[in-house]
């Protein structure tokens, strides 16, 4: 039976690792940096790419490859590629098509560590991008690239507004524009949301959060649909010889998977950033009960939603699962369910949102989402501290909002704490 035509909950327990007869039927950690051969010519094969294999962790590992294919079928995609964190994917996801001088579009709502990102860091590297409203038409889209326009990049559930991606919208401006559509697919994981179905050309996570699901590693993964089109004119780096591998062409000699191979040999290669063998592991464990816990974690938010919508001390929530939010139906259109993650606003303002949340018991501060357990945060004053007024509202973050990731404890302790903590202002 064909691993690609199973359901995402068998995806998510048995792709990656198929052991052979008398093999660990859970994947192992293949904990080394190096791998040993018996000649010289397997090795130097090996390098010029002309043979597939392991030789060197800082490439490649049995553990960290398992993961990429286990994200990789189930995404929908021929290849992944595993990195040190979430922002390391987005940042590579760029920097392996857009060239220092180049540009790139992106939606304004995004996470605030992924604007920084984008206007700081980029910058000094020499990649300008510009940032467009997150509910721009695919004409509005168009008309804000440059003629050095190398990628569109945008969100599936933003994050902490939680607003649904057009993609309909992204897709075809990023068609008209000849450039591949990024969609970070984090707070939707594979399971409710594959945006390669709606247009997207790479997806980006960071498998730190729900891929993970219980705090204990870090790590990224970007994955590649497998049928963008390299050879438009837009991308010489892809059609024109790589000197540092005797002059491979990517499109030519890698004409299933170019994106990813070059994003592997030359960036990971060259920065270092794979992710480590112990982290793709527990990852990869976590990953087995994804589809049970989003499950939960869709069921328990839109219950949290629901009693914040009635609390009188709640001034707003927004909670793409509520049927008379304005993301509904883009949620119903896309999704499978509308995730874990909600904000909402507290009567009297940020002083009684922040009252609010360092009232609570069961529900922790942590700067951190996506886990099992259920964790607050004020965005404007924590994670999206750097940006400046107009950036917080472009992204939809008000002064007042908490961004509540709502865990798998028992919906009526959850809604407890929540009474408690919200009697208390």
């Amino acid at each position: 039976m064909n691993s690609k035509n199973w359901k995402p909950e068998t995806q998510a327990v048995h792709c990656g690792w198929t052991p052979k007869n008398g093999e660990t039927c859970q994947l192992p950690i293949f904990q080394s940096t190096a791998y040993k051969y018996s000649d010289a010519q397997s090795v130097a094969d090996l390098f010029d790419l002309k043979s597939d294999g392991f030789f060197y962790t800082r490439l490649a590992n049995p553990t960290v490859a398992a993961f990429e294919t286990k994200v990789a079928e189930m995404e929908g995609g021929v290849a992944a590629v595993g990195v040190t964190a979430g922002q390391t994917a987005n940042m590579l996801a760029i920097m392996n098509v857009c060239p220092c001088g180049g540009h790139v579009l992106a939606s304004a709502a995004l996470y605030g560590g992924t604007v920084t990102l984008f206007t700081m860091t980029l910058k000094r590297m020499g990649v300008e991008v510009t940032m467009v409203p997150h509910d721009a038409t695919a004409d509005e889209i168009v008309a804000a690239a440059r003629p050095n326009t190398r990628a569109l990049f945008a969100e599936t559930l933003t994050n902490p507004s939680v607003c649904v991606l057009n993609f309909e919208a992204y897709s075809e401006a990023a068609k008209r524009l000849g450039v591949p559509l990024i969609v970070d697919n984090t707070f939707a994981t594979p399971y409710l949301c594959r945006p390669f179905d709606y247009g997207a050309d790479i997806v980006t996570h960071s498998a730190t959060k729900y891929l993970d699901g219980h705090q204990t590693s870090i790590g990224g993964v970007i994955v590649e649909k497998g049928d963008f089109d390299w050879k438009n004119g837009n991308f010489p780096e892809f059609t024109e010889p790589d000197v540092s591998y005797h002059g491979l062409i990517y499109t030519k000699d890698f004409p299933a998977a170019p994106f990813s191979t070059k994003l592997r040999v030359q960036w990971v290669r060259d920065t270092g950033a794979i992710l480590p063998p112990m982290n793709a592991f527990l990852i990869s464990l976590g990953m087995q009960t994804l589809a049970l816990r989003m499950d939960r974690h869709s069921s328990n938010a839109l219950e949290m939603a629901k009693f914040l919508k009635a609390h009188p001390k709640v001034a707003w929530v927004n909670y793409p699962g509520l049927e008379d939010s304005p993301e509904h139906e883009r949620c119903k259109k896309y999704l499978r369910a509308a995730s874990g993650v909600l904000c909402f606003g507290a009567v009297g303002g940020k002083e009684a949102s922040v009252r609010a949340i360092d009232s609570l018991k069961l529900a922790s501060i942590v700067v951190h989402v996506a886990d099992v357990r259920t964790m607050v945060l004020h965005p404007a004053s924590m994670t999206h501290r750097q940006l400046s007024d107009e950036q917080l509202a472009a992204a939809g973050v008000p002064p007042d909002l908490i961004r509540l990731s709502v865990g798998i404890e028992n919906i009526d302790d959850i809604k407890a704490d929540f009474e408690q903590a919200l009697a208390k202002i």
